[in-house]
């Protein structure tokens, strides 16, 4: 059966096939420990569950709705945007998805033609690259030096800037290292976009999920130029929780979004009707939890952080957002004679039954990303056996 080169050149996933193996693994009886996804340990909170319940109840969430969302939710994203950017927009500048994933996805879809060229920082979150090239893009990797907290500058994003360049992706709070542009690296890589009419694309997804004195920006707010220049990505999953409800959305420039629309009316037709109604309490509903949900991810941080650091030859500047650490192995590589992090990745999986990801998947082949979004016992003996697995290696 023949295969499409497009299919043959797409890499899968390394989040998905870590948690994948894992769950193999597991599966076969083995005492597996996952710190793989970013994907909060705690349970869709009830308010949000029980408006998915009289979705159903009432038949409402029975049958297909606008491939661009039902009219509530796009209005309460229109109120969320307001409340938490400050900024004003319309439903028509909205388009509810299937994941955040698929709104990214549908974007360079109707932004990138064949060789047109996307700026992706390094270390990235694993799909950046692939949906670009899916979409006849090229991306074009530019290393956030872990000396600047992995950001990039203005200088850095100007010497891979060509004729071709459409777009700059900004994840802040970052996956996978959890870092966070301050308002003034924003304004002057927002600045030098609407400069050369280059799409920022502002993958907003872990903006409410920030620690101690750290700040959130969001691109879009420090200025109209900066706003129109703007397509901000953004979803219910980390938030609220809701990873499997499959809602993220997309708001922005009324052209882009229609002919985003138009690819999911092709794709998907809509977002599930259920989670929809589900997402409009998760936005308009009380948001306690989510603050609760963050202290709890912050207070492991906290924990984590001064454990991992703790394990021979890991370095790891402590994040400031998301719930990922994203230490800095290379000494422990060298010390317990690896010559690539992916190899020490699957040694750990097998050996010490340690699931966690490759840093090479994120375009960084010295570090290894670690979910802190599961309970304290499963992050605090993930530590102590890679602890002894590295301590082993290195006696040999």
């Amino acid at each position: 059966m023949k295969l499409s080169k497009r299919a043959q050149n797409l890499k899968p996933s390394v989040t998905l096939a870590a948690s994948a193996k894992a769950k193999e693994l597991k599966a076969q009886g083995l005492d597996i420990l996952s710190v793989t996804l970013g994907e909060p340990d705690f349970s869709t909170p009830k308010n949000i569950q029980e408006a998915a319940i009289a979705a159903i109840q009432s038949g409402k969430a029975s049958f297909y709705t606008p491939t661009a969302g039902i009219p509530e939710l796009r209005q309460a994203i229109v109120e969320y945007i307001e409340k938490y950017y400050g900024l004003t927009y319309t439903p028509a500048q909205t388009l509810v998805t299937d994941g955040a994933k698929f709104a990214l996805y549908a974007l360079f879809q109707v932004i990138l033609d064949e060789g047109d060229e996307v700026i992706i920082p390094v270390p990235y979150w694993v799909s950046y690259a692939e949906q670009v090239s899916l979409a006849g893009g090229t991306p074009i990797f530019v290393e956030g030096l872990e000396a600047n907290q992995f950001k990039v500058t203005v200088d850095d994003l100007e010497h891979a800037r060509t004729t071709k360049t459409q777009a700059v992706v900004l994840n802040t709070p970052s996956n996978p290292t959890g870092m966070i542009y301050t308002k003034d690296e924003l304004q002057a890589i927002g600045e030098w976009a609407v400069a050369h009419d280059i799409l920022i694309v502002a993958d907003d997804i872990y903006g409410r999920l920030v620690y101690g004195d750290a700040e959130f920006t969001p691109i879009a707010t420090i200025s109209e130029a900066i706003r129109q220049q703007t397509m901000i990505i953004n979803g219910v999953s980390k938030t609220y929780s809701m990873t499997g409800w499959r809602i993220g959305f997309a708001v922005g420039n009324i052209e882009l979004i229609k002919a985003m629309t138009d690819i999911a009316s092709q794709a998907t037709s809509n977002p599930t009707a259920v989670s929809q109604y589900a997402a409009v309490e998760a936005l308009t509903g009380p948001q306690d939890s989510v603050e609760t949900m963050r202290q709890a991810f912050e207070e492991r941080l906290n924990k984590l952080h001064a454990l991992v650091v703790e394990i021979p030859g890991f370095t790891c500047a402590k994040p400031q957002g998301a719930f990922y650490l994203f230490p800095n192995v290379k000494e422990a590589l060298d010390m317990c004679g690896y010559t690539d992090v992916t190899t020490f990745t699957d040694d750990l999986l097998n050996e010490a039954h340690v699931a966690l990801v490759t840093g090479a998947g994120f375009g960084a082949p010295e570090n290894i990303r670690i979910s802190y979004a599961s309970d304290w016992d499963t992050l605090e003996e993930t530590v102590k056996r890679i602890k002894a697995f590295v301590e082993k290696k290195r006696q040999k």
